[in-house]
């Protein structure tokens, strides 16, 4: 089955992430589609109104990637600019003002932006030459700039030339460097930093000491990641089981999921998590009060839980919306199943060559 036959045309270009949630953007080979709630112009189609199909945002089918929060959306395209819409309250759009957008607005004039990644209310990116920059709501210092004043234009953070991959979560950041180190800063009182305590930091703080971290995901208050030996290391908030440990105690600091060495991807909703084994399986735990587990109901669960058998799944994206959810999978046509867990610079040439590792 094709992936336009299982999404009534929606299909992910291989080699670029895609985000589906309940107001959010996919990618096809065609150009970039949206649906769902838009009371902020977050579907980019020029106003507010809901859609319950997927429509076209513009004629372009240049897009590259998007990244969503449930009411504002960052996309990159194929040419490096960045792309900007929905709610701006916060300057977390990065057009210099804090003026909702219900249609694509591009962010500056330049060319090389690489990965975007947003928070509830503030944007993060990473360029071509490896800097990383952020905008928009700081009280918690989420930005990393080393205060609490809020940007509505990207300002970088720091001088480094070294990061990686980003996420971004409630009033958080996570980063990992292109050694494998990781990183994160803003609000911690559920231990969500992984920093072994719950204080508030405004610059980015060293996890640890270990370099094979590969990917993080951050959900509203918890921080899943993987390292570069297919470990799940799960942290933060854990009040519906979303940390996969069986229990529903918070973490302050990484503690492993199981004992399996084939994990492959993750995402995190707000408060429930999915992650993708090696073999294409697809598993899911935490909050499942609107379904959102895709196990055929709504209990929660503390321990990682298969949805359903097959083993064609490929990535994985998951966000929560007031109380709304859903989580999307998709397999591109070309890739049914992973060959194993990738290094970083096979991920990174992947990602700049639009071809997958093999």
């Amino acid at each position: 089955m094709s992936i336009r036959q299982m999404f009534g045309g929606s299909i992910v270009k291989p080699g670029f992430s895609s985000l589906v949630e309940p107001s959010g953007p996919i990618i096809d080979y065609d150009g970039l589609y949206s649906w769902g709630l838009n009371v902020y112009g977050q579907l980019g189609l020029g106003n507010t109104t809901a859609r319950s199909s997927p429509v076209q945002v513009g004629a372009l089918t240049t897009w590259a990637s998007t990244a969503h929060a449930g009411i504002h959306t960052i996309a990159i395209k194929t040419d490096g600019t960045l792309w900007a819409w929905g709610y701006n309250a916060q300057g977390e759009l990065g057009i210099g003002d804090i003026t909702n957008r219900s249609s694509p607005v591009q962010v500056g004039a330049l060319t090389n932006w690489l990965r975007a990644a947003c928070g509830q209310y503030h944007s993060v990116a990473v360029k071509t030459d490896g800097t990383l920059w952020s905008w928009g709501y700081n009280v918690y210092g989420q930005l990393g700039l080393g205060n609490t004043t809020d940007r509505s234009s990207p300002v970088q953070v720091g001088a480094l030339t070294t990061w990686y991959s980003i996420s971004g979560g409630g009033s958080y950041t996570v980063a990992v460097k292109t050694d494998g180190t990781f990183w994160s800063w803003g609000r911690s009182d559920n231990g969500q930093l992984g920093l072994n305590n719950t204080s508030t930091y405004s610059s980015p703080k060293q996890v640890g000491a270990l370099t094979n971290w590969l990917q993080a995901a951050c959900g509203y208050k918890h921080t899943i990641a993987i390292k570069t030996d297919g470990t799940l290391w799960a942290w933060g908030r854990n009040d519906d089981g979303n940390l996969g440990l069986g229990d529903t105690a918070n973490r302050s600091s990484p503690v492993q999921v199981g004992a399996l060495t084939t994990w492959a991807s993750t995402a995190c909703g707000s408060n429930h998590t999915l992650a993708i084994k090696t073999d294409g399986t697809l598993w899911a735990w935490g909050q499942n009060n609107e379904g959102q587990l895709g196990l055929g109901n709504t209990t929660d669960r503390s321990s990682p839980v298969q949805v359903g058998a097959l083993t064609t799944w490929y990535s994985t994206a998951a966000k929560s919306t007031q109380n709304s959810a859903i989580s999307a999978t998709v397999t591109p046509p070309e890739y049914t199943q992973y060959t194993g867990i990738w290094t970083l610079p096979q991920v990174n040439a992947a990602v700049e060559a639009g071809t997958w590792p093999a």
